[in-house]
């Protein structure tokens, strides 16, 4: 029998059939190599979809641990929060007690816990995805893990979920001005609301659920999202505008619970962390990969995809600054610093 399973999740892993057998891979690494892990099977939600970022990663993951170890170490992967039924939060809560051994959520939602969480996700913080992993990998990944830590939750990595774009079924939008009076579903996140309010846009708080039939229905004129989402919730079939303008960037991080963490022995931490670390560097090639093609594919379906100069991007950053200072202050300059944001 594998060690460490609480009986909720124990019940669940049950009810779904999903667990691969203890033995999988087993095959394939030689005794010696077997012998060098604990044999354990951990379970790590996330909230995406079969198809998102989250759920790749989480599953290149498990690939990575399952045929390292020689299948003594798995991992078992459920995404939806279908261990929270549904329920974001609820998931952040189960990662914080325990529930469950691994997670992986964006910044937005983990600010559930702490709103610092949310730091990177002022206004322009990062001008592109290069820019965004060297700033979190030198010094952005150790204020994570700080405040993390306070919370029992260890932080293992980060990748992308994301440059937040906006589309819309009105207007092409090059300047402030073509923003004003549009009406825009963005998350419940302040930081959203008020950089919509500042160009003078109409933002809506809306589940996302309800996003495609309210632009079908002309209750909203669009909505601001990374080109994957963009693509998967099939927005092109409804939107004729985008705008590329990397607005706000949103990351995943990749955590553990911190006592089932310290439970497990130094090796499969080594095991996990560096795996871990492979698995979101291989999540940050793949979106960053995917919107290129994605992009092609809006404007060959007649999309117009706008990509703003540097020069048109500077006047939307003048007029959002007072948002960027608020929230300079309110993150404070420890997490400023760490983020490189002035």
């Amino acid at each position: 029998m594998k060690q460490r399973m609480t009986g909720l999740i124990l019940a669940a892993v049950l009810a779904s059939g999903m667990l691969s057998g203890c033995g999988s891979g087993t095959e394939q690494a030689s005794a010696g190599t077997r012998d060098e892990y604990q044999e354990i099977e951990l379970v790590m939600a996330v909230n995406g979809t079969d198809i998102q970022i989250d759920t790749m990663v989480a599953k290149k993951f498990a690939d990575l641990v399952a045929e390292e170890s020689g299948g003594r170490v798995t991992v078992a992967v459920f995404p939806n929060d279908q261990l929270a039924g549904g329920n974001s939060t609820k998931g952040i809560e189960m990662i914080a007690v325990g529930g469950v051994d691994l997670a992986a959520y964006a910044t937005s939602v983990m600010s559930v816990l702490d709103g610092q969480m949310s730091i990177a996700t002022i206004p322009w913080s990062f001008d592109n995805y290069t820019e965004a992993r060297t700033v979190i990998d030198e010094t952005g990944g150790d204020y994570y893990a700080k405040v993390l830590a306070e919370k029992g939750i260890t932080y293992l990595g980060s990748f992308h979920n994301g440059f937040r774009q906006i589309s819309n079924s009105r207007q092409e939008v090059r300047t402030p001005e073509d923003v004003q009076g549009l009406k825009i579903r963005v998350p419940g996140s302040e930081v959203y609301m008020d950089f919509f309010r500042a160009l003078k846009a109409d933002p809506i708080s809306m589940s996302w659920s309800e996003v495609f039939t309210a632009i079908q229905q002309g209750a909203i004129d669009g909505q601001e999202n990374g080109v994957s989402i963009t693509d998967s919730a099939k927005m092109y079939e409804v939107q004729d505008y985008m705008t590329l303008w990397n607005y706000t960037y949103e990351n995943d991080l990749f955590v553990a619970n911190t006592e089932i963490w310290n439970s497990l022995e130094p090796k499969t931490q080594e095991l996990l962390r560096e795996k871990a670390k492979e698995a979101c560097d291989w999540g940050r090639d793949q979106v960053e990969q995917e919107e290129a093609e994605i992009v092609q594919k809006f404007r060959d379906g007649g999309m117009t995809v706008t990509e703003l100069t540097p020069e048109e991007l500077e006047v939307f950053k003048e007029a959002v600054q007072p948002v960027r200072e608020k929230f300079m202050t309110k993150y404070g300059e420890e997490a400023c610093t760490a983020f490189q944001i002035d």
